[in-house]
């Protein structure tokens, strides 16, 4: 009998972490039929001599939920290897959502990720429930879809524009756990909350789901306990898994997988890493699932004043980071917002609650080009080099400069995961999973995509900080078991023919451009790979050589409860 797709002659990286072999794969009907050294026939075959064949990567922490109903392949992720994106993340969804509110849910979604509204307005956003929105979305997928169950949405759902103000009644949290059950129910892979304080609406109050209280979330965690499925996962949950241990209580009271965000070395707090690593030991040691989330990329963030995340949270900064250009140049002018900003982020008068930037920000912002020819001695400098150069205080020389260059100024701030020798031991720490890419989010300020292609690429050809069998485990055994994706990131006869075939000696990411492709003509930050030859989907080929077959072969990603009660389909 012939089989549908035959991979012959490729180093098979089978995401076990094993030593790679070689060998053919032969794939009928979405699934993997026979490993080994086969002489079959099959309607097409692909030569992967010199090639590592390895499980589809699983894309583990994206905000593709708008963006996959008009772009079925949730690119780039796909471009990378990615055969599987998570959604859902940090409390931030599209579903459930009452008639009417869809632009309201999308303004959460827009500020906090940056995704322009003027692409989110153009959602037909046709459900209400979380059943019905993943029903939608599986009638056209390229790469397979998990989703979480947004706590943001859900408690926008029940309590409406109170949702962002106080706490819920024993009645509205029973409400809530009603939805996150119905949920659980439809499949979904489990529920997302949040305590990151930085995250805002476009009007500067903190979105829904940083007005629940422990008791809250823990009653929804304990919907996943009672029907024994699913995982929670948490933005911004290190800085209270440091400060009271929530994310161990949280897994330690529901029995469930917790993973948060993040474990970085940071340039603002340099041994944080090794306090969070610490504890993370003790929780394990404990027997308790409560593991953070790392990331391969650097966090040196490029942004121009037009459009500026970094200083949002400061009261005074907050309104204009949001208004037209024209109103940012007249604020930027004003002697009085300067006063201001000058009290609240340089006298840092007052704490911030979910800044981005520290007490020294300055120091730690650079400017990276300018327009000007004159400013081009600039070039490199803190912004308190700036100052010093000119002769002025830190807000009069970044606002002078920001203003004459009419807020074209490129600047980086160099925040996060910047010395190798730390990386290679948060990398390779077993008890943090690799992801984080945010595909699908701060379109308009760097790509992510890429987080696999550069940990392949550049920690494991160029770095050698481990083997390619334990990075490629860690991209998909890793991720797909955490996540309760278990017929998935393993090459094995009888699980799903989600596959990657690479070149280890070529993979890398590209550099990001802008590209002019999103609804009503927005732009965004695209990033390709190299050295990526075929990223294979139920057993179709979904991209050959960074080119689009056609096909859609992805589904939605259903828990298991949901499977064991549909015989597994």
């Amino acid at each position: 009998m012939a089989y549908d797709l035959l991979i012959k002659n490729g180093h098979i990286v089978d995401g076990s972490g094993m030593p790679t072999f070689r060998g053919d794969i032969a794939i009928r009907n979405g699934i993997i039929a026979e490993i080994g050294k086969l002489n079959v026939i099959a309607t097409r075959t692909i030569d992967a001599d010199g090639l590592a064949v390895a499980p589809g990567f699983i894309d583990t922490h994206c905000h593709y939920d708008a963006q996959v109903t008009w772009d079925p392949l949730c690119t780039f992720s796909c471009y990378h290897g990615a055969t599987t994106v998570i959604i859902g993340n940090c409390s931030l969804a599209l579903a459930p959502v009452r008639h009417g509110a869809g632009e309201r849910l999308a303004e959460f979604l827009s500020y906090v990720e940056t995704i322009p509204m003027e692409v989110l307005r153009t959602v037909n956003i046709n459900w209400e429930t979380i059943s019905e929105y993943m029903a939608v979305l599986d009638k056209r997928l390229g790469v397979n879809v998990g989703n979480l169950i947004g706590h943001t949405a859900v408690r926008h759902y029940v309590m409406g524009n109170e949702s962002q103000g106080r706490i819920a009644t024993v009645a509205e949290i029973e409400a809530m756990r009603s939805i996150v059950r119905n949920g659980i129910l439809a499949g979904a892979l489990g529920l997302s909350v949040s305590r990151n304080k930085g995250h805002y609406d476009p009007q500067g109050v903190r979105i829904p789901a940083l007005w629940a209280d422990e008791k809250e979330i823990f009653a929804l965690g304990d919907v996943l306990a009672e029907l024994g499925t699913g995982v929670i996962q948490s933005g911004a949950g290190t800085e209270v898994e440091l400060r009271n241990g929530m994310m161990t209580r949280l897994a330690e009271a529901t029995g469930r997988q917790v993973v948060y965000n993040n474990l970085k070395q940071s340039v603002k707090n340099p041994d944080l890493w090794k306090t969070h690593m610490a504890l993370v030991d003790e929780t394990v040691k404990s027997g308790v699932r409560a593991n953070p989330m790392c990331t391969p990329h650097s966090h040196i963030t490029r942004f121009t004043m037009h459009n500026s995340q970094v200083f949002r949270a400061a009261p005074t900064w907050h309104p204009i980071t949001v208004a037209t250009d024209q109103e940012k140049l007249r604020a930027y002018q004003d002697p009085e917002v300067r006063k201001r900003l000058h009290k609240e982020v340089v006298e840092w008068t007052e704490e911030i609650p979910g800044a981005a930037i520290d007490r020294r920000w300055y120091e730690y912002i650079f400017v990276e080009k300018t327009v000007l020819p004159k400013n081009k001695c600039l070039q490199g400098k803190s912004i308190r080099q700036v100052a010093e150069a000119r002769g002025q205080g830190i807000i009069d020389a970044f606002l002078d400069l920001v203003v004459e260059e009419n807020l074209d100024t490129v600047f980086f701030l160099g925040a996060s995961n910047t010395e190798k020798e730390i990386m290679t031991k948060i990398l390779n720490y077993p008890n943090a999973y690799i992801g984080l890419s945010d595909g699908g989010a701060h379109v308009q300020f760097h790509g992510g995509y890429g987080y696999s292609s550069l940990l392949l690429g550049y920690w494991v050809r160029q770095q050698g900080i481990m083997s390619l069998e334990q990075a490629v485990r860690r991209l998909t055994f890793d991720s797909a078991s955490v996540f309760g994706i278990y017929d998935r990131g393993l090459l094995r006869p009888g699980l799903a023919a989600d596959i990657v075939v690479f070149d280890p000696d070529t993979i890398r990411s590209l550099p990001e451009e802008p590209v002019y492709d999103f609804p009503a003509g927005a732009w965004r930050m695209k990033e390709l790979a190299d050295g990526v030859h075929f990223t294979i989907v139920n057993g179709q080929v979904l991209l050959e050589d960074g080119r689009h077959t056609g096909a859609l072969p992805g589904r939605i990603m259903r828990n298991s409860l949901y499977r064991e009660r549909r015989g597994h389909t």
